[in-house]
Parts: C-alpha cells; structure tokens; sequence
C-alpha cells in the first residue's frame, strides 16, 4: 500500500497552481447545490430515495465554464462539484427526519417548526460532518487509497478528467432536465392527463394497480438499475395482491384497528394506507436494524482502523495535503455542542447534545468509510439513524423527558446525526475526487461549508414550501422515511402502534433476509404504493435491456449507460424543480389547471408515459459528435 501511495500521482500536480476556488466556482456551485437540494428534497419525500448529484453537477459545469465561459480547469470544475453536491446530502439528510415534526403539528401536538430550527438544525450537522471529516481524510483518502476505492468518487474523477466531452455530457443533462419540466407541468400544472393512473381490480378484491407516470420515477429506475428496482417492485407486488387481498377475504364487514371503515367498503388505497403501511414500516425498519447489525464487524474495525491514523501527516506539506487545522475543527464541534445546548430555538439538552456529538462523530467515521467500500448508494443512513432514535429517545424516556417534548427532541437529535452522516459521507467522495485530480484539501472543505450554508438556508425554505403547498402524509408528499422515523420514536415513548402490523413486516423482512434478497429496496417497495416502483420498473427494465444486448461491445454499453444516467439525472432535476415551481403556485393560489378545457383519460397518461420512455432510449442511442 505505501508503494502505491508513493508512487501515485494525482491528474494535477501539487506545483501546477491552476484556478480552483474562484468567485465562479463558488456561485456556480452554491446555484447547482440550491438546485439538487431541492430537487432531492422534493423526490427523497415522494419516494423516500435520493440520488447523488456529483457527476451531474461536474457534468453541468463542465458545459457552463467550459464551452460558455470558455474557461478551462479541472479544479474549478472540481470545486463545482464539491460544493454542488453537498445541497443533496443536506437535503436527504433533512427530508428523512425533520418532516416528522411537521406531522405532529398537523395532529396539534405542538407548533409547526420554524425556519430557524429546520435552517440551523440543517447547518449544525451539515459542519460537523465537514468537522468530523478533517483529522480522519489522511487516514481514509490518503493512507488507504489502494484499499478504500469510493466508487462515486472515482467516477466523478473520471468524468472531469474527460473534460473534453463535456459540452456534450451537459447537453444531455439539461435535455432532459427540460424535457422533464416540460412533462411535469403539463401533468401536474395544466393537468392535461393523469400524472397518477390507477385501476380497481373487481375481480380480485383489495387489490389495485397503477402508475404514478412521471419523469423521477422513470429515471431514478434506471440510475438505480434492474436489480434494485425489480427488489421495490416486488415489495409492492407482495403488499398490493398478496397481503391486501387477504386482508380484503379474511375481514369482511369487520372494522379492525387502525381503520375507521368496514373493510367490506374499502378500495385498495384505503386498505395500503390503514394496513399494510404499518407492515411496511416493520419491514423498513428491521431492514434498517438487519444492515446495521450486519455491519458491525465492520463498524468496530472502521472506527478502531480510522482512530489509529487520527490526524496524521505524510510526506513534505504542499498545497495537495494541507486540510483546515484540527484545532479549528475541535473549537467548531465544541461551539456548536453549546449552541445546541443553549439555543432556545433548539429543543436539545445538555445530555442530547453530548449524545450528538459522540453519535455524529462515530457514524460519520462509519459512513466516511463504509462509502469507500460499498458506495454512497449502500451506505445505511436510515439504519443508522433508527439506531440513534431507539437509544436516543430511551435514554430522554429514563431521564424523564417524555411524551411530545421528549419525541421532539429525540427526532432533533437524529436530524442533526441524520444529516451529519450523510455529509460525512459525501465529503468523502468528493476528497477522494480531489485526491485524484490533484485539487487542494482544504479548498475543498471550504467549499464543503459553503455548500452547507447555502443548502440548510435553502432546503427550510423548500421544506416549508411543500408543506403549505401540499402537506407531508399525503399521496402527493408520503414523506416516507420521515413518518418512519417519528413511528419508531412514537412506539418507544408512548406505544401507540398496531404492533401485530409492524411485527409482521418484521418477520417478513427476516424471511426475506434468509432468501438473501436485500431487505431494505424490498421493504421500501412494500412500504410505499405500487404506483411508485412500477415506473422504477420501466426504467430499470430499459437499463436491462441495453446492458444485455448482444451486439454492442462492453465499452458501447458502458457508454450507452452513462448517456442514460446523465439523462436520468436530468429527469429528476426537471421534475423537482417545477414541483417546487407548482408549490409555489399552490401557496399563493395560483391556478393553472386547463383539464376543464383539454384533458386526457388514464390511458393518455400511460402514452405520454411511454413517449417519455421513448426519449430515454433516444438519448441512450445518442452517439457522441
């Protein structure tokens, strides 16, 4: 391993002194980090995933300062990214826990939350995170380079060291980020045709189908791929015409807990929303717990292998290993435990935030780690924050803080770990990228921070935005992880859940774990309707489809991959944005729905929904000029 690291050099050299940490790389990135934010924000609560937004991100700057700009740097496009992406992992970290407490304002149980606690609770664990990365990069990017690959990272290296065809890259993305925009709002604005098709199937009672027939969807199917999807699609097929039927024979006229009706006069949706939501959430949640424990071998040899190389120092000092000065990050941390402690806007105590500060720093070293090996697509954040709740909120129940107070601070606490988890783990890509080309560390943590400040300023907003537009809960805005997360608290605290439900999903989750499929994409599919994963479907079927083909060479497919994944990416940008647009609309009243003038059927929405599949393949073909 040390011939490899003395002998590595970086695309860059450490005396080259090319512009990095420009007033255009820094706008640049902190627009592109507002924009995936929100686009995350908005599709982590619809479907209850994110997607990453480096390689777009460099993608689009790449086009912009390249061939608009007519600027050439590898590092300023470099610190585009950096700080582009950090919106994304605030935005998940904050979309998985902080609309719980706009759930409980919803039921009168307190106020809604301020700007201020979702803004500040975003930017405490977005800088500890940056925080807790600094002493740990030269033992996980530097030491272990050889061992440690970080996928996404290499990737987004790769893609800026093939700057010269990023014209054409950007060109895709933004193609389909309008394309998107486009679709979105003729759907969802004008509401020409259906952006949700769903049919009743009489003749098997308590069963449904549908689409929600939508850009995102389609192309987080393919990002994701045929395996992932096809796990969510069948969790979806298990809940939608195995386990909702039988609740449909077995209750007859009988009204059982949590429902309100007969199930005799229930249709499908009503039975998913009052049954099997809560077997989902069992599912997801033992999903959660199942990774963790798993990984705790892992976990102990992560933190003991990271401590060993704490703050270490190699080789002469250039701009190439320098990163911010440890003590400023220990005087950061240590603020900010005060803040938190003695800000009244912050419903966190002395004992919760010691509790953040030991939990925030073990997790970020586990996630900063677990994402070099399994990639950021893999890395368990949502099990890890279940696990920080059920110790968190067992520890305030014991020291007396209970009931609504108690769960309010218990979901504060995982918000702040949530978000620096995931931050952790971003910083790490994004280093590992900078290690490769040969950008400057503490430039790069600089840019981490100022994407964290742009990004917990802008994601409140948006959080706000789409509750008033639409409210978390509802089939617009399922807030998935987050009502499971304030499901687990509201179970340890008071114990209010229909636990014969939840216990189902959890040992359905463990037969699916000996069946060695992954419990938690399975989970998630059972968790969430139908109407989510047949979309994922398609996309990951079309993904399939040109990974099999017998006539293209490897490095064809490879291509024909990655003109896919920077289409999709710009599908889910189109679409987040002018669901944010359409919010806003919605908040200030603003009407723009013409269906009493045109509209179309079901069946218009699933051929606008093909034609959309239609344009993925078109771009996939796109041969480079």
């Amino acid at each position: 391993m040390k011939e490899e690291e003395r002998v590595f050099k970086p695309f860059v050299p450490a005396d080259s002194t090319l512009p990095e940490m420009t007033v255009t790389s820094i706008v640049l990135g902190a627009l592109l980090s507002v924009l995936f934010g929100g686009a995350n924000a908005y599709l982590g609560l619809r479907v209850g995933m994110t997607v990453s937004a480096s390689i777009p991100a460099a993608v689009i700057s790449m086009g912009i300062i390249r061939r608009i700009l007519r600027k050439d740097s590898i590092l300023e496009n470099n610190m585009v990214q950096t700080i582009g992406s950090a919106g994304e992992s605030v935005a998940a970290g904050a979309i998985f826990t902080l609309p719980a407490l706009f759930l409980w304002a919803g039921e009168g149980k307190m106020e809604a939350p301020s700007l201020l606690l979702i803004s500040l609770v975003a930017l405490f664990g977005g800088v500890l995170g940056v925080m807790f990365m600094i002493p740990l990069r030269t033992a996980l990017i530097v030491q272990e380079h050889g061992t440690l690959p970080y996928p996404e990272g290499k990737a987004c290296a790769e893609v800026l060291e093939a700057g010269e065809t990023g014209g054409e890259k950007a060109a895709t993305v933004f193609s389909g980020l309008g394309i998107a925009a486009l679709y979105k709002f003729v759907a969802d604005g004008l509401k020409i045709f259906p952006s949700e098709v769903h049919y009743e199937i009489g003749a098997y009672k308590g069963s449904g189908l549908g689409a929600d027939v939508l850009p995102a969807l389609l192309g987080v199917g393919f990002i994701c791929g045929p395996k992932v999807s096809s796990y969510l699609f069948a969790g979806g097929t298990v809940g939608w015409f195995v386990i909702m039927p039988l609740i449909y024979m077995f209750g007859g006229d009988m009204t059982i807990y949590p429902g309100k009706d007969p199930i005799s006069a229930m249709g499908s949706f009503t039975i998913w929303s009052s049954y099997v939501k809560y077997i989902g959430a069992g599912a997801v949640a033992a999903g959660g717990i199942m990774s963790l424990v798993t990984s705790l071998p892992l976990i102990v040899r992560t933190f003991r292998d990271a401590m060993k190389g704490f703050g270490a120092k190699t080789g002469e000092q250039n701009r190439q290993n320098r990163d911010l000065p440890i003590m400023i990050a220990v005087l950061i941390v240590g603020l900010i435990g005060i803040a938190m402690w003695l800000l009244p806007v912050i419903p966190v105590n002395f004992i919760g935030s010691i509790l953040i500060i030991i939990f925030g720093f073990f997790f970020a070293t586990v996630s900063s780690r677990m994402v070099g090996l399994i990639g950021s697509s893999n890395n368990p954040v949502s099990g890890m924050t279940i696990g920080t709740l059920l110790v968190t909120t067992v520890v305030l129940k014991a020291s007396g803080n209970i009931g609504t107070p108690g769960m309010i601070a218990a979901i504060t606490i995982g918000s702040v770990i949530c978000i620096a988890t995931a931050i952790a783990g971003d910083t790490s890509q994004d280093l590992k990228t900078g290690y490769l080309v040969g950008a400057s560390p503490y430039r790069q943590q600089i840019g981490e921070l100022i994407g964290v400040v742009v990004s917990a300023i802008a994601v409140g907003g948006v959080l706000y935005l789409l509750n008033s537009a639409w409210g978390y809960g509802t089939g617009e805005l399922p807030a998935p992880q987050a009502t499971l997360m304030k499901m687990v608290v509201e179970g340890v605290m008071n114990g209010n859940l229909p636990w014969p439900l939840v216990f189902t999903g959890v040992f359905l989750a463990v037969v699916v774990a000996v069946l060695r499929i992954p419990v938690l994409p399975f989970a998630v599919g059972l968790y969430l309707p139908i109407h989510l994963s047949v979309p994922m479907m398609v996309g990951g079927l079309v993904r399939l489809y040109f990974e099999k083909r017998q006539n293209l060479s490897e490095q064809e497919k490879k291509d024909k991959v990655e003109n896919g994944v920077l289409y999709s990416s710009g599908l889910i940008a189109g679409e987040g944005l002018v669901g944010i647009l359409l919010a806003v609309f919605a908040v200030l009243g603003l009407n723009t729905d013409i269906s009493g003038i045109v509209s179309l059927s079901n069946f218009g929405g699933i051929v606008c929904f093909a034609l959309l599949t239609g344009t993925l393949v078109m771009f996939i073909n796109r041969k480079a000029k």
